[in-house]
């Protein structure tokens, strides 16, 4: 009975707390507003008040610095006129009562949590996730308080130390220990980015560090696991990955939009490395030529097999020219990874997502980006400019013999000047075609290189597979737990 009675004086009295923090320190911590009573509801992992022990989950808040405290503005001002030293005057929230504050954890397990991850923070991490888009608190209207928000950028690595909050997960940069922030979690950011009802109420939040609360509950809640629509969204937030030894990549996978030099150095590659690299033979329905050896370019097959194949889903990826089909078969990378050489792909950006969610084929992705116009046509000179010289030149010619301009002293550098402008717009097309691939594929890239010069670009891909089989990179976990 007396044990009994303790645990209730415990609950019943107020209780002093005083907090030194460092000029400028945030607390670490997030409140909301229950009726006239302002309560602890989230605690930041290595933020100051998980470090200093002294305020739990659940906390009502009655006194900061000796004025009572019964709304987040009082909370503010109190704060902010403490300066390094804060004084506290809290009464507990018994376990039982968290629940109805929509608190999952209690105090005494989250302590039992922290000590018995003790220092190492590794153990502290729920999950590292790499982000696929850019987040910047100060410009998202919906955070809690975006003082202690997270900024990062698409294709960093995060560590995710806290998901109790279904709409606020707590991160910190992977590689910079230290307080974690409040970063939108994957649900929440499903339902923003993808077919939200306007009627959805996000709007109503609380200031200081608080959590927002929606004055009304919506029942009909958008799901991303039973929901087609959204499947066919793929939306792109973050992804699961873990951090490996080196090793080496399966598959190296050339991507750029046309003209960009990749079947160019392809070839580098191949011709430099025969014995580490080489590429899968493709197969095509078409008939073959007597002057042809079967395997050497093609394999040439009956049309009734690519199709077969096409049905069974073992194409990587396939395509129809001339009323004839080619494609490559996933058995084909499978021969040449079972060889021990690490097979070149030139694909299409539409077969990254087969590649990259195989942990058969572990890609080392490699765009290589147009450069400006003036780098771009001296590496244009392939088929596809040869054609467009061509084309100018025939244009050019129904052009001088219709215009008027064909007696004008002006009309040497008239034509001069539209030769230069067919050939340049089909360059800019180029431009705006890797521009888009990069915008649309950039989550699938491992390097991304401005194809400026042949050997340099050769040199940059050769070092940056150096550099994976030597150290250690991040890969999605689906390649190790698959």
């Amino acid at each position: 009975m007396e044990v009994a009675y303790d645990q209730r004086q415990y609950y019943e009295e107020l209780h002093r707390v005083t907090v030194h923090r460092a000029k400028g320190e945030p607390l670490g911590l997030t409140v909301k507003v229950e009726g006239e009573c302002v309560v602890v509801s989230r605690i930041i992992d290595g933020g100051l008040a998980e470090r200093t022990g002294q305020l739990d989950l659940g906390d009502i808040v009655v006194e900061v610095g000796g004025q009572p405290c019964t709304s987040v503005d009082d909370l503010m001002h109190g704060v902010g006129q403490s300066g390094d030293r804060i004084t506290f005057l809290i009464k507990k929230t018994p376990p039982e009562e968290l629940k109805k504050l929509a608190i999952s954890q209690t105090p005494s397990l989250r302590k039992q949590l922290n000590q018995k991850a003790g220092a190492n923070e590794e153990q502290k991490v729920l999950c590292y996730v790499k982000a696929l888009f850019n987040y910047d608190p100060k410009e998202d209207g919906l955070h809690p308080c975006n003082e202690i928000g997270l900024m990062f950028f698409q294709g960093d690595i995060l560590a995710i130390m806290n998901q109790d909050d279904p709409n606020w997960w707590q991160a910190r940069l992977a590689e910079c220990p230290g307080p974690a922030g409040l970063i939108p979690s994957r649900e929440l950011e499903e339902r923003r980015k993808a077919f939200v009802d306007k009627e959805a109420d996000y709007s109503s939040k609380v200031g200081l560090c608080g959590t927002f609360t929606a004055k009304k509950k919506r029942k009909k809640m958008f799901q991303s696991r039973g929901s087609t629509q959204f499947d066919r969204a793929d939306l792109s937030l973050y992804e699961e990955v873990v951090k490996l030894p080196p090793f080496r990549r399966k598959t190296l996978v050339l991507i750029g939009a046309n003209g960009v030099g990749r079947r160019t150095l392809k070839s580098k590659i191949l011709d430099r490395n025969p014995d580490r690299f080489a590429t899968p033979i493709p197969h095509t329905s078409r008939v073959k030529r007597n002057e042809e050896d079967n395997g050497f370019r093609y394999w040439f097959v009956d049309r009734g097999d690519i199709e077969s194949s096409i049905r069974k889903h073992d194409m990587l990826e396939y395509g129809e020219h001339g009323g004839e089909l080619y494609g490559t078969k996933l058995d084909s990378v499978r021969e040449v990874v079972d060889s021990g050489r690490m097979c070149v792909l030139d694909c299409s950006p539409a077969a990254l997502k087969l590649l990259h969610n195989s942990n058969e084929f572990m890609p080392f992705v490699v765009f290589l980006a147009a450069p400006g116009l003036d780098e771009m046509k001296p590496l244009y000179d392939n088929g596809k400019m040869a054609g467009a010289i061509m084309q100018s030149q025939r244009s050019l010619a129904e052009f001088e013999r219709n215009s008027s301009l064909r007696h004008s002293s002006r009309r040497g550098k008239t034509l001069e000047s539209l030769s230069s402008l067919y050939v340049e717009e089909d360059v800019v097309r180029n431009l705006e075609e890797s521009a888009k691939l990069q915008r649309a594929y950039c989550n699938y890239f491992d390097l991304v290189v401005v194809n400026e010069s042949w050997e340099e670009t050769f040199q940059k891909v050769m070092n940056a597979l150096e550099d994976v089989e030597h150290e250690s990179s991040w890969v999605p976990s689906k390649w190790v737990y698959s």
